[in-house]
């Protein structure tokens, strides 16, 4: 499918979708929003698509935030719409069944950063920088960065990162376990590549049962020690686990098969 914000590539099952606003710094609008919601669909129906990476073009920004210019022509009760419509996006990357990794190529600020948090972990380059600055627009995160950086950074943190909207680098990203690896810019892509690879050495279907595990913990009404029990039990049946089991005795590379 073409996109007009976005560039997307499928190599070796992973496939890249790279946000393509240069001249804006791949700030977010709703042309942006509505091509990221339809190739997440895709993500989610394309079995040929086992992983995904999320990045922005060029070396200056990953998403510098959401489009400004926008918001100027929205009524005031406009509001509650546009932050429904950035998390219900971001909801459905955070809940997808297979890996999503964010490779942070530079600026992640606002939605950018509420963007990187919403993938499964995420990867930078050494001149990213990450930060909330809403309140210098007298506003708040509304698509999930004060629930997010929380759980990511704790709650001081990240009272302190939304209040002040204070920029981070990227080694202090990774400090706060907001990051887990830092690169050179022209490596970004070819680690995170190769970490992909190995999870994808994993069967499919454990894989999608972690992030469902890892996410209940933040799911609020979930008891995460119960639902690790009920998905335990599913991949205990699996044929997947009759495989990885027999391999594992056999002395042998397990072929997964997803089910």
């Amino acid at each position: 499918m073409a996109f007009s914000t976005l560039i997307t590539s499928l190599e070796n099952k992973i496939y890249t979708i790279t946000i393509n606003r240069p001249e804006k710094l791949n700030a977010l609008n709703q042309i942006v929003l509505n091509e990221l919601e339809e190739a997440i669909k895709i993500v989610y129906e394309d079995d040929s698509i086992k992983a995904v990476i999320i990045t922005g073009v060029g070396e200056k920004a990953f998403v510098a935030g959401a489009d400004i210019s926008e918001f100027i022509k929205l009524k005031d009760d406009e509001g509650a719409a546009l932050a429904k419509r950035g998390q219900d996006i971001f909801s459905q990357i955070e809940n997808c069944p297979k890996p999503i990794v964010a490779a942070v190529n530079g600026f992640a600020l606002g939605g950018g950063c509420e963007l990187a948090m919403a993938c499964h972990f995420r990867l930078a380059s050494a001149n990213a920088k990450f930060g909330q600055p809403e309140v210098n627009l007298g506003l708040i995160p509304g698509y999930g960065g004060t629930q997010r950086l929380s759980m990511l950074v704790g709650k001081g943190k990240a009272m302190e990162l939304i209040m002040t909207g204070n920029m981070i680098g990227a080694e202090e990203a990774k400090a706060l376990g907001l990051v887990n690896y830092v690169e050179l810019p022209e490596n970004l892509i070819t680690k995170t590549k190769e970490i992909l690879e190995v999870i994808l050495t994993k069967s499919p279907l454990a894989i999608s049962k972690v992030i469902e595990a890892v996410n209940a913990f933040y799911e609020s009404g979930k008891d995460g020690f119960n639902e690790e029990i009920h998905l335990f039990a599913q991949v205990f049946i699996s044929n997947d686990k009759k495989e990885g089991t027999t391999a594992f005795l056999e002395k042998r590379t397990p072929l997964f098969k997803g089910n």
